[in-house]
């Protein structure tokens, strides 16, 4: 009998050929759509690039048909809202901004996607994300960076540990997009040159700040002042949550010189811009640390590279574990600006040994 997989498909090119691959390889397959993101409110227009419309179960509904296996459309709206929407506002709201697809990945689609897994039978989960699994000499799970540098997503599933890892498949790991959009073509599926989606699903215009002030009570809203290093009022803001460390454009005020932001201080609302010379860091501190394999903790100090930003270049850095989900990340030299809330993953060459999320910088 067939292993049988649910495959998580967003209508897009990626998730629909993994199906496919999984489909050839003589798995069961399942396809099912997360129905995650509210529909905007009345006034507010969905950018294009934005994904979980309608058109995009559609989409996905037409390759499983064309593929010739079931689908599914599963409502994951009600703990979307309270387990990524909601840290989401609530990261912004205490000065930290958040990563909401890792939250997504951790939360939802590797935490109740499984559950809906077990409930059809399946033996495993798979997703278009661009990363690898192996199995290393001793048994153990390894995830691995994508073959094409250009589309690695492993930043974002930092969190896979060895029991997630034995029961998930990447099918899209060893190739690139160009190969994926051609085997999309060669299949025939319609979704073959779709652009890929980019913005936050559930804030369609794009506007983060905005987001957060129309979703909650004004009470919890915290103004304040911009000052510069030297403790100079350079402007009042309307509040923190449209803020975010390293930020340049959009302080709204006027300066001779190009002003980035350093700190933000929930308590008095106040936010400290200074020299693009005056914002690096030394380090980091993480905090809700998950590894990949916990057995590397062990080894106390290790050398590893820290990505601070999906988009940033590693940092060569040393990792010590002051608790077991707890770290330093002390640079090699000195970094870029660190922004509180964003995801740390540690890196060993190709492999990812783990990460956290940002509690904050280490200063000289």
């Amino acid at each position: 009998m067939s292993a049988r997989v649910l495959v998580a498909m967003s209508g897009g090119v990626d998730s629909s050929v993994a199906a496919a691959i999984l489909r050839e390889q003589g798995y069961d397959v399942v396809g099912v759509a997360m129905r995650l993101a509210p529909e905007p409110k009345a006034g507010v227009a969905r950018r294009r690039g934005t994904c979980c419309s309608h058109d995009d179960f559609e989409d996905a509904r037409r390759v499983a048909e064309r593929l010739d296996f079931p689908f599914y459309v599963m409502d994951l709206r009600a703990d979307f809202a309270s387990r990524v929407i909601g840290n989401f506002v609530s990261e912004y709201l205490a000065a930290r901004t958040p990563n909401p697809c890792v939250m997504c990945n951790r939360e939802i689609k590797f935490d109740r996607l499984w559950e809906r897994a077990r409930a059809l039978e399946a033996d495993c989960v798979a997703t278009g994300h661009y990363a690898r699994i192996a199995r290393g000499a001793d048994g153990s799970y390894r995830l691995l960076r994508a073959r094409d540098p250009s589309k690695d997503q492993s930043y974002f599933l930092f969190m896979l540990g060895q029991e997630q890892l034995a029961r998930t498949l990447f099918p899209l790991g060893d190739m690139t997009k160009s190969e994926v959009r051609a085997r999309a073509r060669a299949l025939g599926l319609k979704n073959a040159d779709k652009p890929e989606s980019q913005e936050i699903c559930f804030v369609p215009d794009g506007d983060y700040a905005g987001f957060v002030t129309r979703n909650v009570n004004s009470s919890r809203i915290r103004p304040g002042a911009i000052i510069d290093a030297n403790g100079n009022w350079l402007g009042a803001h309307a509040g923190v949550h449209q803020f975010t460390v390293g930020q340049r454009r959009g302080l709204g005020i006027a300066a001779g010189e190009p002003l980035y932001v350093r700190a933000i201080d929930r308590d008095s609302g106040d936010v400290l811009v200074a020299r693009r010379s005056e914002i690096s860091s030394s380090g980091l501190i993480a905090e809700r640390v998950s590894l990949v394999d916990p057995g590397i903790a062990n080894e106390r100090e290790i050398r590893a590279e820290a990505k601070i930003r999906y988009r940033h270049a590693p940092l060569a850095a040393t990792l010590e574990f002051v608790s077991i989900d707890r770290a330093e990340v002390r640079f090699d030299s000195p970094g870029p600006a660190v922004t509180p809330g964003q995801a740390c993953v540690f890196y060993r060459g190709d492999e990812v040994l783990g990460g956290g999320f940002i509690q904050r910088a280490m200063e000289y």
